[in-house]
């Protein structure tokens, strides 16, 4: 929904009424993922989409339909049948799609959600889009990480039960730290075994963190590149009279400070975490090492990627080992940097390294498609969305 947030938060605003439909599941080739939203406004506007292009117009008629009925529907849309005029994905995917009417009204609360995406705040937004009761459906509750002293400060509205309220509580915190959003499953009152309930919790979590090492011409060109792919991006760099804003201007932010330093304190403060992406593109010993010794005994990042020569690679290696690391430890590090794409300008090598960490997270080879066979979107079973605990 955060794409759309600020077209809905105008007419929520103003009173009126929308039409909302939201990707919750997805199978196969799927073309979005859970979360995204399309809008139906009071004039009849389209804001947004839900497939690309493939169902937007079932899922429009459908709003306007739950618009004036007021009931909520959850909605399978799946690969085209033998009727050619059926609704379906070309792609060969299969999502199901929760369409709601939104008003002050129905979702008093999100003007405080909306506050809290845009102050970067993470907040779990947790409906009911399946139950054996049709009057639990759509109902809501939103859901902040554990406050500090009273309990009930981290979680408004409710679904009806103290027990149910109390299980997706939990359960939503824990996938708003992985910034992650799915359906879960559970009783008709929230009982952790059973089944009846379904919810979709939608975790709006801050950005995830791109951290670039080096200020450097191809520091600018990924810093740009990590914006796009929706990385809150900081370079960091220990050299003031390199280390500008000026120079940076796709980064959030431009830190002088030495890598290492700046990486600890990081991690101390936790503001890294297991979405974060590390590009150390100093490729000088003095600043990539003891860096990297920092970088490589992370818990839990997405990656880590270095840039030098095959022959920097190498000596980097032998100091890093001479430091006391592991071959476990030395393996998480994708050096050289990027895929092997023959990229010569810094743009270039901004893209191979972006394609690097896509394939990465997403389980993909990185080879060309046209040359391969079998489904475009490889199976990764860490983003599926789960249909129980």
């Amino acid at each position: 929904m955060r794409e759309v947030m600020d077209e809905l938060m105008q007419w929520w605003s103003a009173g009126e009424t929308v039409g909302v439909g939201t990707v919750v599941g997805t199978w196969r080739s799927a073309p979005r993922q859970a979360g995204a939203s399309m809008l139906v406004g009071p004039g009849g506007e389209a804001v947004g989409s839900v497939s690309g292009g493939c169902v937007e117009g079932a899922v429009y008629e459908l709003a306007q339909e739950v618009v004036a009925s007021g009931d909520p529907v959850l909605q399978r849309y799946g690969v085209s049948d033998d009727d050619a005029y059926a609704v379906g994905l070309t792609c060969g995917g299969i999502l199901d799609v929760f369409v709601e009417k939104v008003s002050r009204e129905t979702f008093p609360e999100l003007g405080e959600v909306a506050a809290d995406v845009a102050a970067g705040r993470p907040v779990a937004v947790v409906t009911v889009i399946e139950h054996p009761e049709p009057t639990w459906v759509g109902r809501r509750v939103v859901v902040h990480p554990e406050a500090e002293g009273d309990e009930d400060e981290s979680i408004l509205g409710s679904l009806g039960s103290g027990r149910a309220d109390d299980a997706v509580r939990d359960d939503a915190r824990g996938l708003l730290a992985q910034g992650r959003s799915a359906i879960l499953t559970y009783g008709p009152d929230g009982e952790r075994r059973g089944e009846g309930m379904r919810v979709f919790v939608a975790a709006h979590a801050p950005k995830p963190r791109m951290l670039v090492f080096g200020a450097i011409d191809f520091a600018a060109a990924v810093a740009r590149v990590g914006s796009f792919l929706g990385y809150h991006v900081t370079v960091c760099d220990a050299r003031p009279v390199f280390a500008t804003k000026t120079r940076f201007p796709g980064a959030d932010e431009v830190v002088v400070k030495w890598p290492h330093d700046y990486l600890q304190t990081e991690v101390d403060e936790g503001r890294v975490d297991g979405r974060t992406v590390i590009a150390v593109l100093t490729h000088d010993p003095k600043f990539d090492v003891p860096l990297l010794e920092v970088a490589l005994r992370l818990p839990d990042v997405a990656y880590i990627g270095a840039m030098g020569s095959r022959r920097t690679h190498e000596d980097r290696l032998e100091r890093l080992r001479e430091a006391g690391l592991t071959d476990d430890e030395l393996a998480r590090m994708s050096s050289p940097i990027g895929l092997d794409l023959g990229a010569r300008t810094p743009e270039e090598t901004a893209v191979s390294i972006a394609a690097e960490i896509i394939a990465l997270r997403w389980g993909g080879a990185g080879d060309r498609l046209a040359a391969t066979d079998g489904p475009i979107h490889h199976h990764h079973p860490a983003h599926d969305n789960p249909l129980g605990h």
